[in-house]
């Protein structure tokens, strides 16, 4: 019985985890939450390579 509350707020506790990082990472615009972000000069340039990195 103790298991079963631990795996489901195991997974209650992440499903809950990633909706926040996500929601954060919204806020900050599309090029401020990109992967590459470190990478990119400018936002054109973000652009083109996230869409070169999906299309691999």
């Amino acid at each position: 019985m103790l298991v079963n509350f631990l795996i489901g707020g195991a997974i209650f506790g992440y499903a809950a985890w990633a909706l926040v990082r996500f929601i954060n990472k919204s806020k900050q615009g599309k090029c401020a939450a990109c992967d590459i972000q470190k990478t990119c000069s400018s936002q054109s340039n973000c652009q083109t390579s996230v869409m070169k990195n999906k299309e691999i």
